[in-house]
C-alpha cells in the first residue's frame, strides 16, 4: 500500500511539472495567433484544451488501481 501512494504522489508531480511547461511563456505563446478552430481562438482552445488534459491526467493517476 505504502509502494502505491509513492508512485502516485511522483505521478501527480510529473503532472504538476507537465502544467508547468504548458502554461510557460514560449509554449503559450506558440498558440497566440490570429488563427480560429471552430470559431474559437487558437489561445482559448489551448488553456481550456490544456487544462482539461491535466485535470484528467490527475483524476487518471488518483483513481487507477495497480492490480
Amino acid at each position: 500500500m505504502m509502494k502505491r501512494s509513492i508512485l502516485t504522489g511522483q505521478r501527480l508531480v510529473a503532472v504538476f511539472l507537465l502544467g508547468c511547461v504548458l502554461f510557460n511563456y514560449p509554449v503559450i505563446a506558440l498558440f497566440n495567433k490570429t488563427g480560429e478552430l471552430f470559431d474559437i481562438p487558437l489561445l482559448y482552445l489551448f488553456l481550456f484544451g490544456a487544462w482539461a488534459l491535466l485535470i484528467g491526467l490527475m483524476a487518471w493517476v488518483i483513481e487507477h488501481r495497480q492490480e
